[in-house]
């Protein structure tokens, strides 16, 4: 019943988060679809048409059917650096456009205090919300001439900060004495009084516990600005980090991935391939295959250490072990799916078994190699910060898990940004010479 019950908890909690997220989910799909209506709508007073080409439709199997809209493109790019600059009161972005940030400035509240003769008393507390790196000096204050006295204190916006009522009043806790109101609102333990930039809350000891409104931006220690991570790129790209060059650290992680890669296709190609033409060998393989295709690079870590030693030898055989399979199951799907009667034609023509492996096979097995590659590069990508994990001195996911111990998230953010960057740029690339070597996909 504990296993049941501890998952029924994680469930309800998933849950709860969905439903908290699907009023912004919303609004993002509704943005998309306004954005598409208005791009029509544009497009055809604009460009009105009505030959062929216009009327056509989305066609199952013909590839020119769907492309790539760049209006689209480069509008859902804008889209996530606004998102990401509302979130975090960029100072690219006008004010008006900000989600609402924490509380930053002064406020204040009563508690009232009961003693153990069932006297009542009334104690005002200032409270000083200021920002990050922030010094403030706490004014002084009339305490007042009863057994409650007034008090002030300074909080860090996004943080919250007990108040010791009773150190300066008359009448403590030790001596019987309680908060039993907040601005006259009753106040027990395990709730909360909202006074309105402020919550109020009364703990097990009986102290206070300020609590300043957050908002809804993200604190920049979870999510800095665009400008700050911009900030960071240009630093990093002058100064470098931990005594490498950025250029150093990328061009150390698109090595190793390229490396890994390589290898992984130069051994999962004939493997797909001898899979794909004999059913002894797909016999053989197969199980094997099968069962380290859905294993994750990350669980290999342990035993690549034991086996390679924490050296590039290691980070390797991660990054190979990542592209092997994917790269054996493309090739494999690509021999498979050949159509027989193509087969048949170059056999009725005459032509020999490496004739038709040359002409026929390989040609048509081509375009989901390369589908399997653009994966198996992706996956790479991925990996590499789990392979930087073993005793790296450079590379790109040497510096996110570095700036992650110490919770430098511009540094996070910036590296994640390169990598996809880099690894968009790569498959960009792969679909150029897929375009160029193999021309015929998607024309049966």
């Amino acid at each position: 019943m504990g296993l049941v019950s501890s998952l029924f908890e994680e469930l309800v909690t998933i849950l709860a988060t969905v439903i908290l997220a699907m009023p912004y989910v919303a609004g993002y799909v509704g943005f998309i679809l306004a954005t598409l209506f208005l791009w029509r709508l544009a497009k055809t007073s604009l460009t009105p048409k009505s030959d062929f080409g216009s009327l056509k439709i989305v066609t199952f199997g013909d590839e020119s059917a769907v492309t790539s809209n760049m209006s689209a493109s480069i509008v859902s790019i804008l889209m996530i650096f606004l998102i990401w600059g509302s979130f975090t009161g960029s100072t690219t972005l006008p004010s008006f456009l900000h989600m609402p940030g924490a509380f930053v400035g002064d406020a204040s509240f009563y508690y009232t205090v009961e003693n153990q003769a069932g006297e009542r008393d009334d104690a005002e507390v200032q409270v000083i919300v200021h920002g990050t790196g922030v010094e403030v000096a706490l004014p002084d204050i009339e305490l007042g001439s009863g057994f409650a006295k007034n008090d002030v204190l300074a909080v860090k916006a996004y943080r919250t900060k007990l108040l010791k009522w009773d150190e300066n009043d008359i009448e403590a806790r030790k001596d019987g004495a309680r908060i039993v109101a907040i601005n006259g609102q009753p106040i027990v333990f395990g709730t909360d009084v909202d006074v309105g930039n402020l919550k109020i809350a009364l703990t097990q000891k009986g102290t206070l516990n300020i609590k300043p409104n957050k908002g809804i931006q993200m604190e920049p220690i979870w999510l800095p600005a665009p400008e700050n991570v911009w900030k960071r790129l240009k630093e990093i790209s002058t100064a470098g980090f931990k005594n490498y060059s950025l250029a150093e650290h990328l061009g150390f992680s698109l090595f190793r991935v390229v490396i890994g890669f390589f290898l992984g296709a130069l051994v999962g190609i004939p493997l797909g391939y001898a899979m794909g033409l004999s059913d002894w060998f797909r016999g053989w393989f197969d199980p094997i295959v099968e069962f380290m295709r859905p294993v994750p690079p990350l669980a290999l870590i342990p035993l690549v250490i034991i086996w390679a030693g924490i050296g590039e030898v290691g980070k390797t055989i991660l990054l190979f072990l990542a592209a092997l399979w994917i790269m054996a199951i493309a090739s494999r799907a690509g021999v498979s799916g050949i159509r027989i009667s193509k087969v048949h034609a170059a056999y009725s023509l005459g032509a020999s078994r490496w004739q038709i492996m040359r002409y026929v096979i390989v040609p048509n097995s081509l375009p989901e190699i390369f589908t399997g590659a653009r994966v198996a590069m992706g996956v790479c990508w991925g990996t590499v910060v789990a392979a930087e994990l073993v005793a790296a001195e450079k590379g790109a996911g040497m510096m996110i898990m570095v700036a992650s111990k110490f919770q430098q998230t511009d540094v996070v953010i910036l590296g994640i940004i390169l990598i996809g960057i880099i690894g968009f740029g790569i498959d960009m690339l792969m679909r150029w010479a897929e375009r160029i070597l193999v021309p015929w996909k998607g024309r049966g």
